[in-house]
């Protein structure tokens, strides 16, 4: 089917449901973890710090599902490739030359580089999905705090 992927409903009502459609109440969700879940043991020490980052925040926002944790994986693994790919071309640069069979030298770019660019996908197409690119973040109103309190306040404004 063509056409535009649909938001996750969380994102929908964040965003104040812009398009004024009704949200289906229907839909089946997946369970919110009673806090937020831990990194996977699997994942490496950079993509753990930033599942540290990212995680919690998610959470806060309902936008952390129980089946989101294996996507959220993805992208801090992929978040920790990038950092690793671009310090070896921040250290050994772009290209290389290349020696091939017939003994001819050619200036071939780094295979780091084509890394940093399938992650720079992977964690964009992460970030659109859970809200988390500046346009996507624009758009999200959260609802207000509720104060403690007798309601006093709210009767003298």
């Amino acid at each position: 089917m063509a056409g535009r992927k649909p938001k996750p409903i969380a994102l929908r009502v964040l965003e104040g449901n812009p398009g004024h459609r009704p949200i289906p109440t229907d839909t089946p969700e997946p369970k919110l973890p009673a806090e937020c879940p831990e990194p996977p043991s699997y994942l490496s020490r950079i993509a753990k710090i930033e599942w540290r980052r990212v995680a919690p925040e998610l959470y806060r926002l309902g936008l952390l599902k129980e089946l989101d944790v294996q996507p959220l994986a993805i992208y801090c693994q992929a978040y920790a490739d990038l950092r690793k790919a671009q310090e070896v071309l921040n250290k050994d640069g772009l290209t290389y030359i290349h020696v091939n069979k017939a003994g001819e030298e050619n200036l071939t770019v780094r295979p780091e580089h084509y890394i940093v660019q399938a992650c720079m996908k992977q964690i964009k197409a992460f970030c659109t999905e859970f809200g988390m690119t500046p346009s996507s973040r624009s758009r999200l109103s959260l609802p207000s705090e509720k104060k403690d309190g007798d309601g006093l306040e709210e009767l003298i404004q």
